[in-house]
């Protein structure tokens, strides 16, 4: 048997954590504890949308973009962070990208997948 929570119980906190964050920003490096420290010089917050939970995993459901970049060119983006508003509000969560993207004037983002996991018990 592996390691890990429940799926029940994990896919319960993904429910609970992915309530609010209603909106998606992007940073230049880690976060960090308040979600304020290394942010995109393109500060839009897309929304984003989450499918249920299943099995400890938990996906977006539509796809966040940011498109013709008017920010610093270039700008290599690392990192997410999750919100309850599209401007202030409170933070949620953040995680890095699979790869840096960098961003050059014009050039659009799409976040084409976004999940969220918690190991469960096997």
């Amino acid at each position: 048997m592996a390691d890990g929570v429940t799926a029940a119980n994990a896919n319960s906190a993904l429910t609970t954590w992915t309530g609010s964050a209603a909106y998606v920003q992007l940073h230049t490096g880690a976060p960090g504890a308040a979600g304020t420290s290394n942010v995109s010089s393109v500060t839009t917050r897309p929304s984003v949308t989450w499918n249920s939970a299943s099995a400890g995993s938990i996906t977006a459901s539509n796809q966040p973009a940011w498109t013709n970049w008017a920010g610093t060119s270039p700008e290599t983006d690392t990192d997410l962070s999750f919100w309850s508003a599209s401007t202030s509000g409170t933070f949620e969560f953040s995680m890095q990208l699979s790869s840096s993207v960098t961003m050059n004037t014009g050039d659009s983002l799409t976040l084409t997948s976004v999940t969220l996991s918690i190991p469960v018990a096997s």
